[in-house]
């Protein structure tokens, strides 16, 4: 328009110069500044070809009197110009035109005075620092200003101030984060790269300067405004600096690929890097730019003699980066098998560097477990190579470290186990010694991961055996002082030796427990030693084992037989000696299997027991002469009193003689230990000393207690209480240690000691309730039920419970979690006693045992052993029926605590676990046992059953792939050497409904409290599927109530063949009524499967049956598919019914009604029944049918061979394919595995419902039932793959994409970058934003305030970004907060303008638009509407879309210009809205890009 108007402007006036100056007065507008512009231009192509004479000097006026000024702002605004200021939304319109303006003079004015002496002036203004009040120049002036004359000055002449020019640029877009500094990137720096010469070596020198801004974004945003000019094609002339062999370009460009936290500057990023590639390519020239350090991997290679090669390995990592930047699965897994041709030819290309290079930057980051296990299992499956060496080893241990703060023990094992295997696989044996592995393995737990007989421990004695004469020489002075080449013996042999030697030490010095770090090494060394020799000799004789092992540990035990008589050893000695003993104990045992079939610990257990009389009586001096006098001590008291417990366990395996010197050394010990704390009752004031010695003789007696529980031989007077009893029984409880005055502290005390006395205090108190944890197990049977009248009783612990209990409370109060154990031991044996007298004591025991649960971390070594001992006293067997039984506050506080336990069971998994658990196993009784306490509490709690039941939280996506990550590792099995050293806690939510499933099947439908249990239990379900089906009219495939509902069926299905008749015809009514509620496929075959069985076992209950049917066809609607669905399988129905015709008569009858039916499924599942029952009838020559045969035979051959490929005779062969009528058995596949696994698999639940039988057989808590419900289906039915006949295309080619090893096509999405360089910031406004995202900018404006729909306008929003419209009008703005919204749009409306114009404003805002010159185009049929096809879009084009149902309304359709109308074929009438606009808006896109 305006071109237009500047033509017929220059026909009507002889002299230019008027009309230039007509224009330049008046309001600025930004109509006005591109009219002038437009005429500028038409006179500089007049110019050109002589047309015009005497411009120069107007064109001179034109520039500094009107437009400098208009650029300069409202203080400098020109002559005649009203006072008023533009939005900034027109301004920078305004600002657009006069800049390109401003170029038409500075060519019209001839020369380059004009354009430097512009430059000057606004450079000048652009770098003052303190500019004075109105005078400034906006930053983004300035640069439309410079931008316009820039391209004017000349190369040579004006070269110091392009220098100038671009170094002022280059620093504003590096700086800066606004408009002036984008379009500073954007349009500036492009034009003065154009020029090259001194402006573009001005800015590459600012790009590369040492020090320079750290930014990467602004860096990256300039780069690639000027990559044409740094990255120069072939034959371009005055190419400037080649990028490619710049390190510090490089560096840039790999901080933006790596570290970028927007995608639009990694995106940036990739285009350099493509941009090099492409450049690369066609010159055809090598080039090679290393890393800064010089010695690490290059970041940018090309060789000509490997231009394919590379290509492809340079095009498949841009691929891979930018599949990466979404989120959607199916774009980016076609895409990962490139990745392994990525990673070799890189391995291939850096000789292993890039290996080690990879291992060192995955320590720079912190990993949750789930990414650093699968990192670590894909470095395990690197093909071996040499590639590590001392420093990869080292590297590899800071991964280990890495692994280390996961708290999933089981994927921490695993990541350990992995990383070991990648070190085998990659290190250079030549380049480490065997004192480099060994400090290596020492990083690994062997609790989590190395773990004797495992597979991965055989796999290391493989590995050191085969490599063994290879290892080089130790890199420094390694821990047994040798540095030449040695055989793994040698070395071991070396390293006992170095370890025995007795350390630098002198009497008098304080001493402190050795570390454990060394003692773990040897053993661990030791022990891979000789099971390498034994694989080196396996044909050897036991001998041959036990000599090897005995040169190993010669020199310890010499140190152990002389123990016990050498009282001048020094104390370093020793204790490093029995931390070494104590290290070979618990590293030797086989993990997974039997100890006694392994050679080698027998071995050992035998050296060890021939020292066990000097050990024991080292250790009986040491804990007995007050000898343990310092804090420091206490760490040697926690030694000794561990090898006792390791001899004492020792001994116990080996067999127990009351003879045995050890019996002696406790008994001593016992004595000595009650001696001395009777004599320190008695003192006044204890130094710290008799202090320390105090605590030494509790956790002595504590030992004894221990060791006295698990054999009953230790006992030293198994049946009257001794003084040890009596003394323990009198102690008083919570004695507190009195804290040492200061003059009794050492020096060291408060600085040095490794534990205040306040954890000194508490592990006393610990150690006085192990002991009466002891005593009250041992005189349980002594235990009143109240503290009664006895004045002087012989054991008043025992005898006098209630004052006991509360002295647990006090303690629960006073000691720390990691303390509380003992504590709950003892009140499982007090508050079963005291409920019925002291309920209140009780509550308050349950309340406060709670309270300290609850509070407790999800720790593997804390939380969950003292919620299993809360839970063995809260629900002991004894005290859940007596609170039953009087029905008091215990009673309800025992619920209160289960529902809480189910509730802290969605935040800790495992946490309802323990408790089922526990709950069933006590209640496990055969049906003969009736006492008290056995099944008669499951009655009292079913709620916990039930609860069990339908157990099963929506995890959040994150717990969930954690659980789905452990389950993938424990697949492994035996692979996996984590899944043998660890523990299978069973924390997984299917483990509670496995324990429950358990319990109900060995429940004895013949035992009468076991009926009436499973009969109150199925009415709680029944009652559970009402509440759940009424909740909502409507739920959704695996959503919370389809999983509830599925298995409140399961376990109902599980329970109806124990049902007898009188409680059947309880609830009869309410399993047929199920059948007609809208339920999800699943549900529904375990109705069908319930009522067949039913009507199996009961016929009587046909005529109910019968009766569902006529409840009207409108009523009923396709809810009849479900009984319509029982009928195929009336054989197994009447297989015991005498008189089979009158059944099959009535079922003829009801399925010839339903035949008739006006709905498509209904009538399919009549047919499926009718062809059935109909050869059940020919079977069994029902001749009173023969009147019906012509009608059935005539309508079954009609569906039979119905003609044509239509959807009615695929959904019939579909339907009688389908599983529940093809291959299911109702009886034969009645199994633990149908109902659990393939019902919910071939029905489409998602995967966590499924429950195979190997977790069934895995849960041994409970045992397993031996009656008729077997474990896996005989039939066919688990070969069969999901194929619902309505939904039967799902998933059917999932198999396919595993299987592809590489593909050559993959999906790609893309940013329609224009001439493809990602230039400016997204953070730009509407079309000013979509320009300068290089995206095309087109005039059309869709305005959908008519239509109301989210997912309609969330869809066009999508639309109308991707073709480029400038505007979307929509009626509430707040519309792009809704979900539905949002997930159409895909973000579309972050990029797109959005204007809102509520529909009664329609009509003023289509006449403003008119005015603006816009043609309003309605999408709507109406009788002088044009085609599509014939239509021509003017450029500035309105769409205007109608409503959903109503279109537009007639008052707007009159202010349209034209409708236009979609051709069509079919017979609907019209498209859905969003569909139509999308037709449009593209055709107007094709029109306007052919021009």
């Amino acid at each position: 328009m305006e071109w237009v108007l500047a033509e017929a402007l220059l026909k009507q006036t002889q002299d230019p110069r008027v009309l230039l100056g007509t224009l330049c007065r008046g309001e600025a507008s930004a109509e006005r500044v591109e009219t002038l512009h437009f005429l500028l231009q038409r006179l500089e192509n007049e110019t050109a070809r002589g047309g015009v004479d005497a411009l120069p000097e107007a064109a001179r006026e034109v520039a500094a009197g009107y437009l400098v000024p208009l650029l300069r702002g409202p203080r400098a605004r020109p002559a005649g110009a009203p006072d008023s200021d533009p939005p900034a939304r027109p301004r920078r319109r305004v600002l657009r035109a006069a800049g390109a303006a401003l170029r038409s003079c500075a060519r019209l004015a001839g020369g380059s005075s004009l354009a430097a002496t512009l430059a000057e002036e606004v450079l000048r203004d652009l770098l003052a620092v303190e500019p004075a009040p109105g005078v400034e120049v906006g930053a983004e002036a300035a640069v439309e200003v410079l931008t316009a004359v820039g391209p004017c000055l000349r190369p040579r002449e004006d070269g110091p101030l392009l220098e100038r020019v671009a170094q002022a640029a280059l620093s504003l877009a590096l700086a800066g984060d606004g408009e002036a500094a984008a379009l500073a990137a954007g349009q500036l720096l492009p034009e003065l790269g154009r020029s090259g010469g001194a402006a573009l070596r001005a800015v590459w020198g600012g790009l590369l300067a040492p020090g320079g801004p750290g930014r990467v974004g602004p860096q990256l945003l300039v780069l690639s405004a000027l990559a044409e000019r740094l990255l120069p094609a072939p034959g371009e002339r005055e190419a400037g600096p080649d990028a490619r062999r710049s390190v510090r370009f490089w560096a840039v460009v790999q901080a933006g690929l790596a570290r970028a936290g927007d995608a639009l500057t990694r995106k940036r990023a990739r285009y350099l890097l493509q941009r090099a590639v492409e450049v690369s390519a066609e010159q055809g020239a090598d080039c090679t730019c290393g890393s800064r350090e010089g010695n690490g991997p290059s970041l940018f290679w090309w060789s000509e003699n490997k231009k394919d090669e590379l290509l492809k390995f340079w095009e498949n990592y841009i691929l891979i980066l930018e599949t990466l930047e979404g989120n959607q699965m199916h774009v980016i897994k076609p895409v990962l098998p490139k990745l392994n041709n990525l990673f070799e030819y890189a391995v291939s290309e850096e000789n292993g560097s890039f290996l080690f290079k990879f291992i060192q930057k995955m320590t720079s980051r912190h990993w949750c477990a789930v990414p650093i296990l699968f990192l670590s299992k894909a470095l395990a499956s690197v093909p071996r190579c040499k590639a590590l060496g001392p420093d990869g080893l080292l590297a590899l241990r800071d991964v280990l470290q890495c692994t280390m703060i996961t708290h999933q023990i089981l994927l921490r094992g695993a990541a350990q186990c992995y990383l070991l295997q990648t070190a085998m696989n990659l290190v250079d044996v030549e380049k480490v010694s065997v004192s480099d592995i060994s400090a290596f393995l020492m990083s690994l737990r062997q609790e989590e991961s190395l773990g004797r007989g495992t597979s991965l421990w055989t796999e290391l004695c493989d590995w050191l055996h085969a490599n063994e004469s290879c290892f080089g020489r130790s890199s420094g002075c390694s821990p047994v002082g040798l540095q030449e080449k040695c055989s793994l013996n040698a070395y071991v042999k070396n390293l006992v030796q170095e370890y025995i030697k007795s350390p630098a030490w002198e009497t008098g010095e304080s001493y402190w427990m050795p570390d454990w770090f060394e003692a773990k090494l040897v053993a661990l060394m030791t022990l891979l030693a000789v099971d390498v020799d034994g694989m080196r000799n396996q044909d050897s004789e036991k001998q041959r084992t036990q000599s090897i092992l005995r040169t190993f540990l010669d020199p310890l035990l010499d140190v152990l037989a002389k123990l016990g008589t050498n009282a001048y050893m020094p104390l370093p000695k020793t204790d490093r000696c029995l931390q070494l003993l104590v290290k070979l104990l618990h590293t030797c045992p086989v993990k997974g299997s039997s100890t006694e079939a392994d050679e080698v610990f027998t071995l050992l257990q035998d050296l060890v027991v021939s020292t066990t009389e000097s050990i024991s009586k080292f250790l009986l001096r040491r804990l007995t002469m007050n000898e343990l006098s310092s804090v420091s001590d206490l760490d040697c008291c926690h030694l000794y009193l561990q090898v006792l417990t390791e001899l004492t366990d020792l001994h116990l395996k080996v067999g127990w003689k009351r003879g045995n010197p050890l019996w002696r050394v406790v008994s001593a010990l016992e004595n000595a230990s009650v001696q001395y704390l009777q004599d320190t009752d008695r003192a006044q004031e204890l130094t710290q000393g008799r202090q320390i010695q105090r605590v030494v003789s509790m956790a002595a007696l504590a030992m004894v207690c221990g060791a006295t529980d698990q054999e009953l031989e230790l006992e030293l007077d198994p049946l009257d209480a001794g003084p040890t009893e009596r003394f323990l029984a009198s102690l008083p409880l919570n004695q507190m240690l009195q804290k040492p005055h200061p003059e009794d502290q050492s020096s060291c005390f408060e600085e040095s000691s490794s534990r205040g006395w306040g954890k000194i205090a508490a592990q006393y108190i610990h150690d006085q309730w192990v002991c009466l944890s002891f005593l009250l197990k041992k005189y349980h049977s002594l235990i009143p039920a109240s503290d009664g009248d006895l004045l002087e009783p012989t054991l008043p612990a025992v005898q006098r419970p209630a004052r006991t209990l509360r002295s647990a409370l006090s303690a629960l109060t006073v000691l720390p979690a990691e303390h509380v154990l003992p504590v709950f031991h003892c009140m499982k044996l007090l508050v079963p006693k005291l409920l019925a007298s002291s309920e209140s004591v009780c509550i308050e025991a349950f309340d406060m045992a709670w309270r300290i649960i609850s509070s407790l971390s999800n720790t593997q070594l804390i939380f969950w052993p003292n919620l299993k001992a809360f839970v063995r006293f809260v629900f002991d067997t004894e005290v859940l029926a007596v609170a039953a039984e009087i029905k008091g506050q215990a009673y309800f506080k025992i619920k209160e605590i289960v529902y809480k336990m189910i509730e802290m069971s969605a935040i800790k998994t495992g946490v309802f676990n323990t408790l089922i658990t526990y709950c069933c196993q006590s209640w496990v009784a055969t049906a003969s046992d009736e006492s008290r306490g056995s099944l008669s509490n499951a009655g009292n709690y079913s709620e916990l059953v039930f609860e069990a039941c339908v157990f099963g939280t929506v995890f959040r996506r994150d717990q969930r792939l954690i659980q789905d990550v452990q389950t993938f590792i424990e697949n492994f099995g035996h692979n996996c050497a984590a899944n043998v050293v660890t523990e299978n806690t069973q924390r997984e939510d299917h483990y509670v409904r496995i324990c429950a499933v358990k319990f109900l099947c060995l429940l004895d439908g013949t035992n009468m409290s076991h009926k009436l249990f499973m009969e109150d239990l199925a009415i709680k379900l029944l009652h559970k599927d009402e509440l759940v089906s009424t909740s909502t009219t409507r739920y959704y495939v695996n959503s919370q109530q389809h999983r509830v509902k599925n298995r409140i069926w399961q376990i109902l299905l599980l329970l109806s063949p124990r049902f007898d008749q009188n409680f059947l015809n309880r609830i009869i009514d309410k399993i047929f009524q199920a059948g007609f509620i809208n339920n999800q496929a699943s549900i529904k075959y375990y109705i069908e499967w319930i009522i067949i069985l039913i009507l199996h076992k009961f016929p009587q209950f046909l005529p109910k049956f019968w009766s569902y049917f006529s409840y009207g066809e409108e009523n009923l609607k396709t809810s009849i598919c479900t009984f319509l669905s029982v009928l195929p399988h009336l054989d197994i129905i009447i297989q015991n019914v005498p008189e089979k015709k009158h059944i099959l008569k009535q079922a003829l009858v009801t399925v010839l009604q339903w035949g008739f039916s006006h709905n498509f499924s209904v009538r399919l599942y009549a047919l499926v029944a009718l062809k059935k029952i109909w050869g059940m009838c020919k079977t069994l020559q029902v001749e009173e049918l023969d009147a019906l045969t012509s009608v059935i035979e005539f309508s079954l051959n009609q569906v039979e061979n119905v003609h044509g490929a239509g959807n009615a005779k695929k959904n019939w062969q579909r339907i009688q394919d389908h599983f529940f009528f093809a291959s299911f058995h109702p009886l034969k596949d009645y199994c633990l595995e149908t109902i659990f696994y393939i019902l919910p698999r071939l029905s489409g639940l998602v995967e966590d419902e499924w429950i195979s039988t190997d977790k069934f057989a895995r849960f041994t808590d409970i045992p397993s039932h031996t009656g008729c419900l077997c474990s896996s289906s005989p039939t066919r039915l688990h070969q069969l793959k999901p194929g619902d006949w309505a939904q039967q295309d799902a998933g059917s080619n999932l198999g396919e994409t595993a299987n592809q090893s590489e593909w050559a096509d993959v999906q790609k999405k893309i940013i329609p970058w224009k001439n493809n360089v990602p230039d400016l910031d997204l953070e730009l406004e509407f079309q000013d934003r979509a320009a300068k995202l290089g995206k095309s900018i087109n005039r059309l404006i869709v305005v959908a305030s008519l239509i109301d729909k989210p997912t309609n306008l969330g869809g066009l929003c999508r639309t109308c970004e991707v073709f480029g419209a400038s505007v979307l009008v929509v009626g509430n703005l707040q519309c792009v907060h809704n979900k539905q919204f949002q997930h159409l749009s895909v973000s579309a409306e972050q990029w797109l303008p959005l204007v809102e114009v509520k529909p009664p404003e329609l009509m003023d805002y289509l006449q403003q638009k008119k005015v603006e010159g816009y043609t309003v185009i309605g999408v709507e049929q109406t009788a002088r509407s044009a085609a599509l096809t014939q239509y021509c879009f003017p450029e500035k084009s309105l769409l205007l879309l109608g409503n959903e149902r109503e279109g537009i309304p007639a008052n707007l359709i009159q202010q349209l210009d034209i409708c236009v109308e979609i051709p069509q074929q079919g017979i609907i009438r019209s498209l859905n809205v969003h569909v139509s606009g999308a037709l449009l808006i593209w055709e107007y896109t094709r029109q306007q890009l052919h021009g």
